[in-house]
């Protein structure tokens, strides 16, 4: 039992040693290794606490017997010392058999009280050993207690700033795909489409107007013949 006990505290005061902080710089992933140490702590809490309430009622147990056995031990005496008295009232005043009963029954009762301080005397030690491991099994817990808080703590914050980076970046990614200044961006590319449109049209337009004064010079110029060709034939009649 006292080795269990003492293995059961050695891991106890290792995690309740254990560097959070550098373990968090080693880990791959942080918030699946504080979510395991979370799991290895409290395991370990709950089989320390029950090894310290075993513990605790050994000691307990050990206790009522030590005080069982002073108690004894105090009775004997009273009553060897009342027999002694007995037998010596008895070789002063009666039969000497009679007195010798009595302290017989006196050396039987010293008998008995020197074995209850024997048995008192032997459960000492182990009380006081039983006592400074349950306080440090009870100190290790203290420490555990506070190691999980803090785990606790540091997970919860982990996951609240990992939420808070990853509703920054949907967030950006967001605001980056309808940036109308970004010419990789749907809305710069539809931009760009309306603008060849428009000047495409402008071309159009040009041409026709060029194609239009083209004719009405024709026509001028046909205007012109015709003048020639009236005022030469009205040379020929005068």
């Amino acid at each position: 039992m006292v080795q269990h006990l003492l293995r059961v505290l050695g891991r106890v005061t290792q995690l309740a040693r254990a560097n959070i902080h550098g373990l968090l710089d080693q880990a791959e992933d942080p918030q699946k290794m504080l979510d395991q140490l979370i799991r290895d702590y409290t395991a370990n809490i709950a089989e320390a606490e029950e090894a310290v309430a075993t513990t605790i009622g050994n000691l307990r147990l050990l206790e009522l017997d030590h005080q069982e056995d002073v108690d004894a031990a105090r009775e004997w005496g009273v009553k060897a010392l009342a027999a002694s008295r007995k037998a010596d009232e008895l070789r002063g005043s009666g039969p000497a058999a009679e007195a010798d009963r009595f302290d017989n029954l006196a050396k039987v009762a010293l008998q008995r009280q020197l074995q209850s301080e024997k048995e008192a005397k032997a459960a000492e030690p182990v009380i006081t050993m039983q006592t400074e491991v349950v306080d440090k099994l009870k100190a290790g817990l203290v420490q555990m207690k506070t190691k999980l808080t803090e785990l606790t703590s540091k997970r919860d914050e982990l996951v609240a700033r990992a939420k808070s980076a990853q509703a920054q970046n949907r967030m950006m990614d967001a605001v980056k795909s309808v940036d109308v200044l970004d010419p990789t961006s749907e809305l710069g590319r539809f931009e760009e489409k309306v603008r060849r449109e428009e000047a495409r049209a402008m071309g159009k337009q040009e041409l026709a107007a060029s194609s239009l004064d083209a004719q009405f010079e024709q026509l001028d110029s046909l205007g012109d013949d015709a003048e020639i060709e009236a005022r030469l034939a009205a040379m020929k009649a005068r």
